[in-house]
């Protein structure tokens, strides 16, 4: 059985030959990892740079999944370029409209602070949904946080609704690549993701208290943007759409508020992937506290939930999760990502097979660090992951398994 089936039976509730291994990749882990053979800005601005990166590691570390969390890029951006200079930060890459870029050995890019460029936030509190969405131009932090690249060849204003041919670049060199051996999943960011990225957190969370109605007609705009690059995703192939809803969690908000400003928004997103897409997989990445919000994000409809950060940096453990939801979500994740950057051979064997044990029952389990694996995580961690898969995750002996 390949990655792309083993992946697709655990979605549907079905049994594997194995539980899945899946894991979430940063941007500076591959920057680090690949650099004998690629330069961090091939791989943040370049389709191509991150198509190859992507199968790269996910072939050295036998992942039956990749996920493309990033678009793909304009493929003219180099001609923008005025100079690329490697410093000890990192690369710094200045654009001739003035724009400029670090791209750190070990992190994501970002906007230089100084850079007159980067314009600050519109003002929470002044902000009109009818109108100011066509202003959207104005933010260059926004896009940059929603695209990850800044305005290279002057896109129009307003949300982006359809996405430019370019944004399929990178998906369909992995999708080309794999064929039909692994499973791979788009991303699209959630409503309230955008929300955090247009005012800023601390802006945003104040927007929700302060004027409530302002955030949740802000909110429905929103929603057609996810909609857009989800329907889009999943028209290009994809196996999954995942919604990256990453602010969502304990840390962030109450139960209340999620229940008030992240369900009924996501809700109308995986609702509309599923009118054109009815068998598309969509499942949600929230990071953090999750045991006070996992019974209402089976009201957003999703089909599964990603993360699932184990005590102390999240509040759920496995076993609870799965016997509150995991008849009804399918899960993905628990192993503690920090752990993993300083656990010993033995540490992520007791808690990889730990993971094994709680999730492996009844299937609907994918095996993952629980957010994203950090930079500096030795690759031979990941390799493990799979070899211990191979000993405590076989289904061999139970029905339903091939």
């Amino acid at each position: 059985m390949n990655g792309k089936e083993r992946i697709a039976r655990a979605m549907r509730f079905e049994l594997p030959d194995r539980v899945p291994v899946m894991c979430q990749l940063t941007l500076g882990h591959y920057f680090l990892n690949l650099k004998d053979r690629l330069k961090p800005h091939e791989i943040w601005f370049s389709s191509e740079g991150f198509a190859e990166a992507l199968l790269a590691l996910r072939e050295r570390y036998g992942f039956d999944g990749i996920l493309i969390n990033i678009p793909g890029r304009d493929p003219a951006w180099r001609e923008q370029v005025r100079a690329i200079e490697e410093t000890p930060r990192g690369e710094v890459i200045t654009f001739r409209d003035g724009l400029r870029a670090l791209v750190p050995w070990d992190d994501n890019a970002l906007l230089e602070p100084d850079d007159p460029a980067a314009a600050p936030a519109p003002d929470f509190m002044d902000f009109d949904p009818d109108r100011d969405f066509e202003r959207i131009d104005a933010w260059p932090r926004y896009t940059w946080g929603i695209y990850h690249t800044p305005h290279l060849t002057g896109k129009e204003p307003g949300l982006l609704f359809h996405p430019p041919d370019y944004f399929f670049n990178t998906l369909d060199l992995v999708l080309a690549a794999v064929g039909e051996t692994v499973s791979v999943h788009g991303e699209v960011f959630s409503p309230f993701t955008h929300l955090m990225e247009l005012f800023g957190y601390q802006n945003a969370l104040m927007l929700l208290v302060m004027d409530p109605g302002r955030a949740a007609a802000i909110l429905e705009r929103l929603v057609e943007a996810s909609v857009g690059w989800g329907k889009a995703q999943a028209g290009r192939g994809v196996d999954a759409v995942l919604i990256s809803s990453a602010f969502a969690g304990g840390g962030f908000i109450s139960p209340e508020m999620y229940a008030r400003f992240v369900v009924p928004y996501e809700r109308q997103v995986v609702d509309a992937i599923h009118a054109d897409y009815p068998q598309m997989p969509v499942y949600t990445h929230t990071c953090g506290r999750l045991g006070d919000r996992l019974e209402l994000m089976i009201e957003s409809h999703t089909q599964g939930v990603d993360t699932l950060d184990p005590p102390p940096l999240g509040n759920t453990e496995l076993a609870d999760a799965k016997a509150r939801i995991g008849d009804r979500l399918f899960i993905k994740g628990n192993l503690n990502s920090v752990a993993l950057l300083t656990d010993t051979r033995e540490q992520v064997e007791a808690r990889a097979r730990a993971a094994l044990a709680a999730g492996k029952p009844g299937g609907g389990y994918i095996l993952s660090s629980a957010c994203s694996v950090a930079p500096r995580v030795e690759p031979w961690k990941m390799r493990l992951l799979v070899e211990l898969a191979e000993e405590d995750g076989r289904y061999d002996n139970e029905r339903g398994a091939s």
